[in-house]
């Protein structure tokens, strides 16, 4: 049986709207991050899940720890910053649509945390805020039988990607599976469906936004709970990776150094290329700064200048 939920108006405009910007994304190779904003958006979607989640570690201390150095703080925070680099660095271990992969990624994000770590909870569980019980979970016998249905209808359903992530994750948060880290299991696992179809979610930490406005993540899951269908979730969560692409696309290259061009040029992997296709990447550089970007770019021997003026080509070494 498939998970309720409606295709509202709204719906139909945000996918239509995350779509261009995809596209937009793709065509001016924004879907290959240099890997200094492959690290960045690392840093910030670890940081952004653990805070929801009440981690005290700053992102400084979570680069520090990205580099392998010593921190001081809480052990059970420093513990999870560990084992969410270990999961975010490998994510291609992990396979969507896996029951299995799902137990085993929760294992390595929970590890020393939970001595359930990797299994469905074996008691009842509800969440409380304040003094009110604000969800009342599923019985946990019933847990394996509702994941393995879920997991069928990843499986089996042919509903656009952007809309079963959404779905995928209000429903799990609903089940409430495991004792602890439903809600980063619920993040990491829409971010993998997604990145099956569109490697750029790798790099687009949507839980910045989500932990900037998390009463209204929490507004939409209870709304979703008390309709009994996730339509509203699937409303905000669009949302968020809407405004989240907007953000990518607003990335201003004039924040960016010579180094930094340079360095994200290079790992586009362009084998031959013309000073008009440098400033295709960066539209907002004049031609002037072009021309001195790849001037250096040849000095430090990152390409090769071969012939003059506006007969100039640039091979990659």
């Amino acid at each position: 049986m498939e998970p309720p939920y409606e295709i509202t108006t709204a719906i139909l405009k945000l996918i239509s709207s995350i779509s261009e910007k995809i596209g937009e994304v793709n065509a001016n190779l924004l879907n290959k991050p240099s890997p200094k904003l492959r690290k960045q958006n690392r840093i910030k979607t670890i940081h952004s899940s653990l805070k929801i989640e009440g981690n005290t570690l700053t992102e400084e201390q979570i680069t520090a720890l990205l580099e392998n150095k010593r921190v001081i703080g809480p052990k059970k925070d420093v513990v999870e910053v560990l084992n969410a680099i270990k999961v975010y660095e490998n994510l291609d271990e992990y396979k969507p649509s896996k029951e299995k992969s799902f137990l085993k990624a929760h294992k390595h994000l929970m590890e020393g945390l939970i001595e359930t770590s990797g299994k469905y909870r074996n008691q009842s569980v509800g969440i409380v805020k304040g003094s009110k019980v604000e969800h009342l979970a599923p019985p946990f016998k019933n847990v394996p039988y509702l994941m393995k249905a879920l997991f069928q209808y990843l499986q089996k359903s042919d509903e656009i990607e952007l809309i079963k992530s959404c779905v995928f994750h209000y429903e799990m948060e609903f089940i409430h599976p495991f004792l602890d880290g439903n809600g980063r299991m619920g993040r990491l696992w829409q971010t993998l469906i997604l990145m099956e179809k569109y490697p750029i979610f790798e790099f687009l930490p949507f839980e910045t936004l989500i932990s900037k406005g998390q009463e209204d993540y929490y507004k939409a899951l209870a709304e979703s709970d008390k309709s009994g269908k996730s339509t509203k979730f699937i409303e905000y969560m669009l949302s968020v990776i809407d405004v989240s692409m907007r953000e990518l696309l607003n990335y201003n290259n004039r924040t960016l150094n010579e180094k930094d061009r340079l360095e994200y040029f290079v790992s586009l992997n362009v084998t031959e290329f013309t000073r008009k296709d440098y400033m295709n990447i960066f539209k907002d550089i004049s031609s002037a700064t072009a021309s001195r970007d790849l001037k250096k770019g040849a000095e430090l021997r990152l390409f090769q200048k071969i012939g003059e003026k506006n007969k100039t080509i640039y091979r990659l070494k």
